[in-house]
């Protein structure tokens, strides 16, 4: 009796230790956030439930501003910002576009010449920032502007439309595609995972294994913890900041080219709303914006957190200005989220104590 009395309090402070520490993960809160909100909007609009106009369209596109996030978040890890990521986007999907059009080309050899533009642009710029020693924040700011402008001057001088509307053959079926049928009693149909999610998941992995596993990636989260002391450690800084960008714009490029396949053309407007969900899915999933630290599969949690909030007040009839104000808090929300979880932490360990 005095033994199971005495290892009782001992299982308690077990179970609030562990709790403590599942409140305090971020990706665990997350995901308890997600599946709450998901169901909150479900019960108060249940047109938020429909599989075909809502569930599958939201993870379509999580799938692509995922990618959009990890191009983010490569230039974070080395403590540097990409400001041009939508525009990096733009340009990727442009040369496809104009591949397609003018060449006739195939459905994935104009993919790998989107993919390696939006490299060689994101290299470029990451070349630009360690010949010319400027903050990355007015590099890649000047590199928007100026590629906002290489585009328009390209769709208005080849296009009518400003869009190249050429459809290599399998891209309706990679828009529309889901991943198998489901079958439910007597119910049958596609399933409400899109295609789309198979470069996403890809990339994801890639851009987790690369941080986690390689020496590559310990040299650049050296980079963006401490410039100084990764030099001294023999890191050659200069390379890794041009390859981080280089994958920033891999990533960028990977993502106009899903939201063009998305929407069906390569258009002008491809990528010109990347800029804020570039930032949110790895803010919110944990990345810190001083470089050193990343954030991978929160990253994808942090996305799908921001379009489903989008999604929901959306099927609510909630307005545009009403969404950006949302969206804005919950950035708000997401540079603050490490000081609370630090105020929280050291709260909570005081209240055991």
């Amino acid at each position: 009796m005095t033994s199971l009395q005495s290892q009782t309090p001992k299982l308690r402070n077990s179970r609030r230790y562990l709790l403590n520490r599942l409140l305090l993960n971020q990706r665990f809160a997350l995901g308890l956030l997600i599946v709450l909100l998901f169901v909150g909007f479900g019960i108060a609009t249940p047109a938020f439930f429909n599989g075909e106009f809502v569930v599958f369209p939201l993870l379509r596109d999580t799938a692509t501003f995922t990618v959009v996030g990890l191009a983010q978040l490569c230039a974070l890890s080395i403590g540097h910002m990409n400001l041009a990521v939508g525009r990096m986007a733009a340009v990727s999907a442009m040369t496809a576009g104009f591949t397609y059009e003018k060449f006739h080309f195939g459905l994935i050899p104009g993919v790998i010449v989107g993919l390696a533009t939006g490299a060689a642009v994101g290299a470029f710029a990451g070349w630009l920032i360690v010949k010319s020693r400027v903050n990355s924040f007015v590099v890649t700011l000047s590199l928007d502007f100026a590629l906002l402008g290489l585009v328009t001057l390209v769709y208005i001088s080849f296009t009518d439309a400003a869009a190249f509307t050429t459809k290599p053959a399998g891209m309706d079926t990679i828009r529309n595609g889901s991943l198998g049928d489901y079958c439910i009693g007597n119910l049958c149909g596609p399933s409400l995972i899109p295609l789309l999610a198979i470069p996403s998941v890809v990339a994801l992995v890639i851009v987790w294994w690369i941080f986690s596993k390689t020496k590559l990636g310990r040299e650049l989260l050296a980079t963006g913890a401490n410039l100084r002391a990764a030099q001294l450690s023999g890191v050659p800084t200069e390379r890794r900041i041009v390859t981080a960008h280089m994958m920033s714009g891999l990533l960028a490029g990977l993502g106009g080219l899903m939201l063009a396949m998305t929407s069906g053309s390569f258009s002008a407007a491809v990528g010109s709303e990347f800029m804020l969900p570039s930032f949110l899915g790895p803010i919110l999933g944990g990345t810190i914006l001083a470089g050193g630290s990343v954030a991978v599969f929160g990253t994808m949690l942090g996305t799908m957190l921001t379009l489903l909030i989008r999604q929901g007040l959306s099927v609510r009839g909630i307005g545009l200005e009403t969404l950006n104000i949302a969206l804005g808090s919950v950035l708000l929300l997401a540079l603050s989220t490490e000081r609370l979880r630090t105020f929280i932490a050291v709260h909570r360990k005081k209240g055991v104590e």
